[in-house]
């Protein structure tokens, strides 16, 4: 407990944290992180030559011992132990978020809300691991009132461990999916993973909103002190879903309309969370009318662009087989005469994965998509094929052999994992089709 004490005093003393020696920040207190690929202690010298205030290592051959150089067991445990006593010394709350999609939007839908009566922070980028969280934490001071926490795992007892660092007060679960199947082992382990936060949440006495109408969820946050929103009378939040309006989204509270410009219906309980929270933390509602109205996707999660007169729609921040089926079902709604679809690889899906990448093709097959574009070499394995079908091994095939030379289709769908980098297709389509 002394020496956690004596780093937490020195923390005090910096500008913030920095784990990368290359974007250091002056003042800053240095952690040498390690990994299977790299080695953040080769760099604390240079780290405090350019301007840290002090350094945490755990090998002290890389740097020359003074009393800015702090010595620890492990790098990565000093900087979760350092962000959890960060967390205790500060009056206010964190509403942990998980789940296996819609994590980030819904997220940035609830920090715009609570925003318009808190101060309020939130996880950026994607900071929802194991350094990311604590990192997050420790941006968190004294004047912050709401700090608004995304986790993520792909294996049992990541959120456990998430939980046990950043300590939540309330939680949150946005859904169970096909996601990193191949890592939590079926989709019950995906369920028993995410799971992790309401256990935490029972055993420490915290609080829990929970979509009604997903009835696994309704089962498993069972004996917790929980809030519901939904669309059954004996809810907290009686939620109404409406028909969407000129590519619009609505919902109706107590005789209230929310309107939102996001694209795709999954959205709305996305955004129905975002109204609960706003109710359960008193937010007047004009104001939380306000912020989902406000509220813009951007960084390729359901995107918006135009490029000539083809609306695009862009969501390759990550893709599984239940957000890939939701995006598809979403788009083949939209009011458009010709479509296209370009969909990039999912992966850790395991012995699953070929199954999986099949039955996006059925259903773009079932939704009648004028033209199937796929990238990728699990894709290119697929045994479903047809004339409207197109499979390229990767981005560079695809842009070099796809030839729609004039923007022919009226809505282009872009869906995949991070690791395909398909927002490079955006630029590509711009000098094809914008003239």
């Amino acid at each position: 407990m002394k020496k956690i004490e004596t780093l937490y005093s020195a923390y005090l003393k910096t500008s913030g944290v920095s784990i990368d020696s290359r974007k250091l920040i002056k003042g800053s207190l240095f952690f040498g992180l390690k990994g299977p690929n790299f080695n953040g202690n080769k760099f604390a010298q240079s780290a405090l030559d350019n301007g840290a205030k002090y350094v945490v290592v755990d090998n002290e051959k890389y740097v020359r011992k003074n009393d800015k150089v702090f010595l620890v067991k492990d790098t990565i445990l000093a900087l979760q132990n350092l962000a959890t006593y960060h967390r205790k010394k500060l009056n206010l709350t964190i509403i942990g978020i998980t789940g296996s999609n819609g994590k980030t939007t819904t997220k940035e839908l609830i920090h715009k809300v609570l925003s318009k009566k808190y101060n309020t922070h939130s996880t950026k980028d994607n900071f929802n691991n194991h350094i990311g969280v604590p990192l997050t934490l420790l941006k968190l001071t004294k004047k912050h009132e709401i700090g608004i926490i995304e986790m993520g795992a792909n294996h049992l007892n990541e959120i456990e461990r998430l939980c046990s660092i950043s300590l939540p007060n309330w939680g949150y679960i946005t859904n169970f999916g096909k996601a990193h199947i191949e890592g939590f082992g079926s989709e019950e382990g995906v369920i028993k993973g995410k799971s992790e936060l309401y256990n935490y949440l029972k055993d420490y006495d915290g609080k829990i909103l929970v979509n009604a109408n997903d009835r696994k969820q309704l089962s498993l946050s069972k004996n917790s002190n929980r809030f519901l929103f939904g669309t059954d009378l004996n809810v907290n939040f009686r939620i109404k879903y409406l028909n969407t309006e000129k590519e619009e989204l609505r919902i109706n509270y107590n005789n209230k309309l929310f309107k939102s410009p996001l694209h795709g219906e999954y959205n709305l309980v996305n955004i129905a969370a975002a109204i609960s929270f706003g109710l359960l933390f008193d937010v007047p509602i004009k104001f939380i009318q306000k912020s989902i109205l406000d509220y813009q996707s951007k960084n390729n999660r359901s995107q918006k662009l135009m490029i000539n007169k083809t609306q695009f729609i862009m969501d390759a921040y990550n893709a599984n087989p239940t957000s890939m089926e939701a995006a598809l079902n979403a788009y083949a709604g939209c009011k458009f005469l010709k479509k296209l679809v370009v969909l990039g690889d999912m992966f850790e899906l395991g012995s699953q994965s070929k199954e999986e990448h099949d039955n996006i093709l059925k259903l773009c097959m079932k939704l009648n998509i004028d033209k199937i574009c796929t990238i990728g070499l699990n894709f290119k394995k697929t045994s479903i094929d047809n004339k409207s079908i197109y499979k390229y091994e990767n981005l560079e095939s695809f842009i070099q052999k796809f030839d729609d030379k004039s923007s022919i289709f009226n809505g282009v769908l872009i869906k995949g994992s991070r690791a395909m980098q398909l927002e490079n297709l955006i630029p590509f389509f711009k000098k094809l089709w914008d003239t």
